[in-house]
C-alpha cells in the first residue's frame, strides 16, 4: 500500500479539470489531475466555444494559443426540412459585445491539449480508477482521502469532482443521479482532403424529433450533430461507427439536404459517437450539496446539460476561473490553503455559481424542446417565435464574464515570495 498527501486532487482530465487544474496551477498550487482513462480523451470532436468561454480562456491564459487557429462566427441558416423554408440567424451580437473574441468552433482534442500543455509533467495521472472516498478529521478540519484501485490512497486538503455526469465524486456529495432527457446525439467530424467549400457559417436542419447541424472548423474539416427525440436500440448506440453511420443515413437523415448526408459520408469514423443527453433537475442543483467541507464538483459533474445553448464546455471554462478565483483569494487571505478556511472558499465558488448554471440547464432543455417539437401549429409558432424573438434573448447568457484569478505574491507550497523575472 502506497500513501500520498496533496494539496488538490482533481477527478477527472476532461476539460473541467484541466481548466481548473490550469487555474490552480496559476495560483501556485500543487495539483494532481486523476484519470481513470490510459490517455486525453476527446469524444464529441468538436465544441463550440462563446464569449463567455474566450474570456474563461484569457484568464486562464490559453486563449491565445487557440483563436488564431479557428475564425469566428457570424451567421447561420436554419431550415426546415419538410418545408424547405429558410431562416437566417446572426451572431454578430455575440462578437461585437466586447465580451470575447467568439464564437468559434475547436477541436475538441486541441482544446484539450492546450490546456494539457499548462500543466507540468506529471500533473495527470492516467489509468487511476478510484475504488472510494472517505474523510478524515484533522485538528479542527478534515482531509479526503482516496482509495485508488491500484491500493494507492491519497490524502488531500481539496478534492474537486470533474468527473462527468457520472461522476463518483458528486454520488458521493449525495448529488442525485443526473436523468435522460429522452434524447441522444450522434457527433462526428467529417474530412474533406480537398476541402469542403462551405462558408463559415453555421447550418441547422429541422424535421419532427430531430436537429442537425454542420460548422466548419476549417477548410478541410466539419463538425456535424444530430439530435433526436428517440434513441436506437443500445446496441447500435455502443456499436461499431460504421453501423451508426449506416444508421443515421438510411433511418434519420434520408430526406435531409444532400449537403448534411454528404458531411455523414465523409466522417472519420474514430470521431464518431452516440450518446443520450443527461441533465441534472434544476432544484438538483439550486438545493443539492454541491460542496462539503473541502470536497466540491464542477463540470458536468456539477451541472449536466443538454447541448442546445452551447454551454456544456463554456460553463466548465467558467467553473474553473471562479472556483480558483476563491480558492486564489483565501489562499492571499490565509498566506497558504488552512483547512479550516477551504469550506468557506468552495461554499463562495457554489454560491455563485448554482445560479446561473441553473438557468444554463433549463434554457438549454427548454431550446431543445422548442426546436424538436412536432408538427402542431403551435409548436410551429413557437419556433418561428423562439429564432425571431428568442433566440437573442437566450443567448444573451454567452455575454457574460466570469473574471480573473487574482495575483498570489508568494508561493503557496513555500510561503515565500514568488520570483520575478
Amino acid at each position: 500500500m502506497k500513501m500520498v498527501e496533496e494539496d488538490v486532487v482533481i477527478v477527472g482530465a476532461g476539460i473541467a479539470g484541466l481548466a481548473t487544474g490550469v487555474a490552480l496551477q496559476r495560483l501556485g498550487i500543487r495539483v494532481l489531475i486523476l484519470e481513470r482513462s490510459p490517455e486525453l480523451r476527446a469524444a464529441g470532436a468538436a465544441l463550440t466555444l462563446f464569449p463567455n468561454a474566450w474570456l474563461a480562456l484569457d484568464a486562464l491564459g490559453v486563449a491565445h494559443k487557440l483563436s488564431p487557429l479557428y475564425s469566428p462566427l457570424k451567421t447561420g441558416v436554419v431550415t426546415d426540412v419538410g418545408t424547405g423554408a429558410t431562416q437566417a440567424i446572426s451572431y454578430a451580437g455575440t462578437t461585437e459585445s466586447g465580451l470575447g473574441a467568439g464564437p468559434r468552433s475547436v477541436h475538441r482534442k486541441t482544446l484539450l491539449e492546450a490546456l494539457a500543455e499548462e500543466l507540468p509533467v506529471g500533473a495527470i495521472r492516467f489509468s487511476s480508477h478510484i475504488d472510494a472516498i472517505e474523510t478524515q478529521s484533522q485538528e479542527d478540519s478534515s482531509i479526503a482521502v482516496i482509495h485508488l484501485r491500484d491500493g494507492t490512497i491519497i490524502k488531500s486538503k481539496i478534492l474537486i469532482g470533474c468527473d462527468g455526469v457520472h461522476s463518483i465524486v458528486a454520488r458521493w456529495l449525495g448529488l442525485g443521479t443526473p436523468v435522460d432527457s429522452g434524447r441522444s446525439a450522434v457527433r462526428g467530424l467529417a474530412v474533406f482532403p480537398d476541402g469542403h467549400g462551405l462558408k463559415q457559417e453555421v447550418k441547422q436542419f429541422l424535421d419532427v424529433g430531430l436537429r442537425a447541424g454542420l460548422v466548419p472548423l476549417n477548410d478541410k474539416e466539419v463538425y456535424w450533430f444530430l439530435t433526436c427525440q428517440f434513441s436506437p436500440k443500445e446496441e447500435i448506440m455502443a456499436g461499431d461507427p460504421e453501423s451508426i453511420q449506416r444508421e443515421v443515413l438510411e433511418s434519420y437523415v434520408k430526406d435531409f439536404p444532400e449537403v448534411y448526408k454528404d458531411m455523414v459520408r465523409h466522417c472519420d469514423l474514430s470521431t464518431l459517437t452516440w450518446a443520450p443527453l443527461m441533465f441534472r433537475y434544476p432544484w438538483g442543483i439550486v438545493f443539492g450539496k454541491l460542496s462539503k467541507g473541502n470536497i466540491t464538483v464542477a463540470g458536468d459533474a456539477m451541472h449536466p446539460m443538454t447541448p442546445d445553448l452551447g454551454q456544456g464546455g463554456c460553463s466548465a471554462l467558467e467553473d474553473a476561473v471562479v472556483l480558483g478565483r476563491h480558492i486564489g483569494n483565501s489562499l492571499i487571505k490565509n498566506r497558504g490553503l488552512v483547512p479550516g478556511e477551504i469550506a468557506q472558499a468552495l461554499n463562495g465558488y457554489v454560491q455563485e455559481r448554482k445560479w446561473r448554471v441553473t438557468w444554463l440547464v433549463i434554457g438549454a432543455y427548454f431550446s431543445g424542446w422548442i426546436q424538436q417539437g412536432g408538427t402542431n401549429w403551435w409548436m410551429k409558432f413557437l419556433r418561428d417565435v423562439f429564432y425571431k424573438i428568442l433566440f437573442s434573448k437566450i443567448f444573451s447568457a454567452v455575454d457574460y464574464d466570469c473574471g480573473k484569478l487574482p495575483n498570489v505574491p508568494f508561493s503557496s507550497e513555500l510561503g515565500n515570495p514568488k520570483k520575478t523575472e
